[in-house]
């Protein structure tokens, strides 16, 4: 069918995969730095599009006929009547929207009313809150606001040259907090709440339609926020879940509807193919690793991960409850970790090095719990992040996850999964491909396990961390 391109504009660079656009197979990439601090909470939009300018030099987009753009998601680009920047872009890391967050949760009657509203609870980093932050701290730059953008957004208008018409997806739109995956629509309201006056919000698209045509006739698809760029470039179907490993973690699944989750702990995320993506976070994970590794004194967590498979299942009864930065999922945002079981037997440095690892994954599984209690089928779990390949990770997280576990080589699969929307959008404007469903290029490499004679004790390991988290905080899941 021809070749295609996705670009993947995250926090600090711009990355490009040009592709085979019937198999998928990766025939060139580009890489470029953004310029400035990676971590600013404020970004000129142009330094996205230089960086995508220095990532494509060389002849990278030679015959190319469409583009998928993936860009960092909970970015806000607020734009005059004219279209251009009332002020720098506020990106998704910046903290300072947590007390409007709080304000908005409040002003419309508590996390319920929003989770039934929007299907989340606004947090700092998501555009509804940053609205509100603007409205308070910034109001005569509020007032000029007249459209407003997300960064995967204006990259597309930019790449289009900037038209009248202005687009955006249902994945990206799901992480506004005035877009509903479940009705499918706005909330001018919540903008109305949050910012003080009405603006223009971009048209959202279906997941297989073009955003337009530049004058060259390159065609440019719906783009969207990399989480679901991800979930579309790792080939994620129905049964199938993902957990990250971060210094945070978090499980997000595949389902077939939007999950209204009063308690808050579910925020329900559209995805880029027509499915949902129901996503639970927790706020300790690899921090877990990282904090017992320095109480023991290992050098690497790669040598913590060697001294956890020196003890046994169960820790020798040691249960860590790893809360040491409070927790979003039990709900106990003021908790400290808990390590219990301690006997003599038990305080040797293997056992509680096993017990770090055994209470970062039950703490996922918890999380992981919570989409399953809600009927999402989990039969297949990728999991992602640089501790993914700890062999401890490897060893224990198939018997506690009780599921096959998938551990993908290390791609840009985000841009793949750009690059997978764009020749969608290709074979359907040419009527080759269905508007119902993505090419079907081949899935990522991967190291498969799992959970085979394990299971049992796995099972009994997520008992006693279970029976230990009740004891502590009883009723934090609501039981």
């Amino acid at each position: 069918m021809g070749i295609v391109a996705g670009l993947d504009s995250s926090a600090g660079f711009t990355r490009i995969v040009v592709c085979d656009a019937d198999t998928g197979a990766v025939l060139r990439q580009g890489y470029a730095p953004h310029q400035g601090e990676p971590k600013a909470a404020e970004v000129d939009p142009q330094t996205w599009l230089l960086s995508l300018g220095e990532a494509a030099t060389g002849g990278l987009l030679e015959g190319v006929q469409a583009i998928g753009v993936s860009a960092q998601q909970h970015g806000l680009v607020p734009l005059d009547a004219q279209g251009g920047l009332v002020r720098p872009a506020l990106v998704g890391n910046d903290k300072r929207a947590q007390v409007a967050a709080a304000d908005l949760v409040e002003s419309l009657g508590g996390r319920q009313a929003w989770a039934e509203a929007v299907g989340c609870v606004p947090g700092s980093g998501q555009p509804v809150a940053k609205l509100r932050w603007l409205a308070r701290t910034e109001p005569e730059n509020a007032r000029r606001i007249s459209m407003i953008l997300q960064p995967h957004d204006w990259l597309v208008w930019q790449l289009l040259g900037r038209p009248a018409r202005r687009t955006t997806d249902r994945g990206a739109a799901s992480g506004t907090g005035y877009w509903s995956a479940r009705t499918g629509a706005y909330r001018p309201d919540l903008v109305e709440l949050a910012l003080g006056h009405q603006a223009v919000l971009p048209e959202v698209l279906g997941p297989a339609e073009a955003a337009g045509t530049t004058p060259e006739g390159l065609l440019i698809s719906a783009g969207t926020g990399e989480t679901m760029a991800a979930a579309l470039g790792l080939g994620l179907g129905p049964g199938d879940a993902v957990v990250s490993l971060g210094a945070s973690g978090s499980v997000m699944a595949v389902h077939h509807e939007a999950l209204a989750d009063p308690s808050g702990m579910i925020t329900s995320f559209a995805d880029a193919a027509g499915m949902h993506l129901p996503v639970v976070h927790t706020s300790n994970a690899v921090r877990t690793l990282r904090g017992t590794a320095e109480m023991l004194g290992a050098e690497s967590l790669e040598e913590l991960s060697a001294l956890a498979l020196k003890s046994t299942p169960g820790a020798s009864g040691l249960v860590l409850l790893p809360y040491l930065e409070g927790e979003r999922t039990p709900n106990l945002p003021h908790a400290a970790g808990t390590l219990s079981g301690l006997r003599r037997e038990s305080m040797k440095p293997e056992h509680l090095a096993r017990a770090a690892f055994e209470g970062m994954l039950c703490a996922l599984a918890d999380a992981m719990d919570v989409l399953r209690g809600r009927g999402v089928e989990v039969r297949r779990i990728f999991l992602l992040g640089a501790s993914a390949g700890l062999p401890a990770v490897q060893a224990l997280a198939p018997a506690l996850f009780g599921a096959q576990v998938v551990v993908p080589q290390p791609a840009d699969y985000a841009a793949l999964g750009a690059a997978r929307q764009a020749a969608w959008a290709l074979g359907v404007a040419r009527g080759t491909l269905s508007p119902t469903a993505p090419p079907a290029w081949q899935g990522a490499a991967a190291q498969v396990l799992e959970p085979a004679d394990e299971l049992a004790g796995g099972q009994a390991v997520r008992q006693q961390y279970v029976a230990t988290r009740e004891q502590i905080h009883p009723g934090a899941f609501g039981s």
